[in-house]
């Protein structure tokens, strides 16, 4: 199931959150507490009223500045207290809603290390650069506040209908009645808040995916004059995601106006009702005020809550969306009892192997056989389609197969733990990719840590030490994003470095160099010469003459391996491999 597809119920998205809450247990309940004491003033400070009211209705001689001056003392106290208490949930509780996002965020990255490239294919970018980044940032506020407010305004409700059921139980329970039907209006358009707010992070998903793909293509876009085309499908997502946005805030406005009319009876209540008692002697003004105080402070929470609610609305659809991106299965793991892979030798063998990509059940290979020596350069050409770069994916376990084994010196690969695996397996792609940041950096990349003169050995190896120091800062030059300062041979002679420095038993070449030109092409096999030595190595090419020295020649086709021996003895078959050759020299 695609992270698109799976939805959840606000309990259910709670549930799954409230773990995070586990680390800060104690920081969690001293902010409660906090809370508690920030509501005191306003449970209290009616109730002082209240009491002065009364007693000088009942006999303004009563009144003392000693009672006064106690009553104001009490509220100073209080005062106080909430000021330090406002402080706490102002910084601490804060920095704990904080801590949580960032807790989640390293989650969600972790997690995505260990999806499948499946996954990565069906998956835009800037969907996801949105998940764990613009949707984790209203988890801080979602955190910290959601148990504060309703906390809070749990507590003045409850305290409030106390209070004021000891003062008249008929007239509090026909203000209350309101509450009740508040909150259903509330829940219901609340769902329609909530289903409004997913479409606003899908679209600005889909918007930040729009712009990674024209910045990213800028030189095509440039290329083909097609600016006001971008600028005209920018505009479309733009507008679609305004729209949404005004569908949202037409429901919020329903939502404030359904409130404020509620707003409206409860005052009408407790001024007509209020004012009958009155009449009847039922209550006296003190208790009239009281009323009106704690119907103010309890509409104060409401609107409180209310205003909360988008808040709310915003961190549980960011939840939501971490959720989806949590829940994506993890195709590829260690099987129970993996071990650690060492002192490879690298006789690598498919048997019967057979491989269709999971999400559109492509089939790529059907009973396929294979044997690769120990110290063997084998290599495998074909026509596009005919499951090349597919062969290399299996061998580090970038896909599983479907059917069949994959073994390396005697054992299923799966026997043994992925990064292990991984580590002692090379890759030398057409794409080169190199980080942002330096050459050093993109080098060192191989091998976390290594000293300068390491990195420096392993450019000089393969052929990039020369190029590199006519740089502007040497190995500390910063590459650009994408390595975009460097040229297609230099990008490549660093990652052959990378591989170096890596030092595997294994290589794999992906037609490493297909898109450089002659004599690029030319420094680059010397350095792919050089790294194969004395490795198992698997190359994957178009240009045919970068393989005429390998050990053995495979033709690999959609039937499987067709023709298979080294260049001479292929040529003089006169095959697909003959007329893949003549082919190649004619176009010279």
């Amino acid at each position: 199931m695609t992270m698109e597809e799976k939805t959840y119920t606000t309990r259910e998205l709670g549930r799954r959150f409230l773990r995070y809450f586990g680390p800060y247990r104690g920081t969690l309940a001293l902010d409660l507490t906090c809370a508690a004491l920030t509501s005191v003033c306003e449970i209290v400070l009616p109730l002082l009223i209240r009491q002065i009211t009364n007693t000088a209705q009942e006999d303004v001689a009563l009144l003392s500045a000693r009672m006064i001056g106690g009553f104001a003392a009490v509220y100073f106290v209080l005062r106080i207290v909430d000021a330090g208490a406002n402080y706490y949930m102002a910084n601490i509780g804060h920095v704990m809603g904080a801590r949580i996002e960032t807790d989640m965020r390293a989650d969600a990255y972790a997690h995505l290390q260990q999806l499948s490239n499946t996954y990565f294919n069906n998956t835009k970018v800037g969907q996801i650069m949105g998940r764990i980044t613009n949707d984790l940032f209203d988890v801080t506020e979602f955190a910290h506040h959601c148990p504060e407010e309703f906390f809070i305004a749990g507590l003045k409700i409850l305290f409030s209908f106390c209070i004021l059921a000891r003062i008249d139980l008929i007239l509090t329970i026909t203000v209350f009645l309101f509450v009740p039907l508040m909150t259903i209006v509330c829940i219901r358009i609340n769902r329609y808040v909530k289903q409004n707010f997913a479409r606003q992070r899908q679209q600005i998903g889909e918007l930040n995916a729009r712009i990674e793909d024209s910045l990213l293509g800028q030189k095509v876009v440039k290329a083909f004059a097609n600016e006001e085309m971008e600028n005209a499908r920018f505009a479309e997502g733009n507008q679609e995601f305004l729209e949404i946005k005004k569908r949202t805030y037409r429901i919020m406005g329903y939502f404030s106006t359904s409130t404020r009319i509620f707003d409206g009876l409860m005052y009408l209540a407790v001024m007509v009702c209020g004012g009958y008692f009155l009449m009847d002697g039922k209550i006296l003004p003190g208790d009239m005020v009281a009323f009106v105080l704690y119907v103010t402070t309890l509409l104060a929470t409401i609107r409180r809550i209310i205003e909360f609610t988008e808040q709310f609305q915003r961190g549980m659809t960011g939840i939501e969306r971490f959720l989806q991106i949590m829940d994506a299965d993890i195709e590829i793991f260690d099987e129970p009892g993996a071990k650690e892979l060492r002192e490879v030798s690298g006789n690598i063998r498919f048997e019967n192997v057979s491989f269709e990509y999971p999400d559109d059940h492509n089939q790529v290979f059907h009973n396929l056989y294979l044997d690769i020596h120990a110290g063997e350069k084998v290599a495998v050409v074909g026509p596009s389609g005919g499951g090349k770069t597919t062969l290399c994916n299996l061998i580090p376990r970038f896909y599983d197969v479907t059917g069949g084994n994959i073994f390396l010196d005697g054992r299923n690969i799966r026997e043994f733990t992925l990064k292990s695996l991984r580590r002692n397996i090379g890759m030398v792609q057409q794409d080169v990719y190199l980080f942002s940041g330096t050459v050093y950096e993109n080098i060192a990349y191989g091998k976390p840590g290594a000293s300068l003169e390491e990195v420096r050995e392993a450019a000089k190896r393969a052929g990039a030490d020369e190029f590199i120091k006519m740089l502007k800062d040497g190995y500390n030059t910063y590459v650009g994003e994408r390595g975009v300062k460097l040229s297609g041979g230099q990008k490549q002679r660093l990652s052959i470095a990378r591989v170096f420095l890596k030092n595997p038993p294994i290589i794999i070449l992906d037609e490493a160099t297909s898109a450089l030109d002659n004599e690029s092409e030319y420094a680059v096999a010397r350095s792919l010469d050089e790294l194969a030595r004395g490795r198992t190595t698997l190359t994957i090419a178009h240009r045919l003459s970068s393989i005429r020295n390998a050990d053995r020649i495979m033709v690999l086709t959609e039937e499987g391996i067709v023709e298979e021996g080294n260049h001479e003895t292929l040529m003089e078959k006169k095959g697909m491999y003959y007329h893949f050759y003549e082919m190649a020299n004619e176009w010279k």
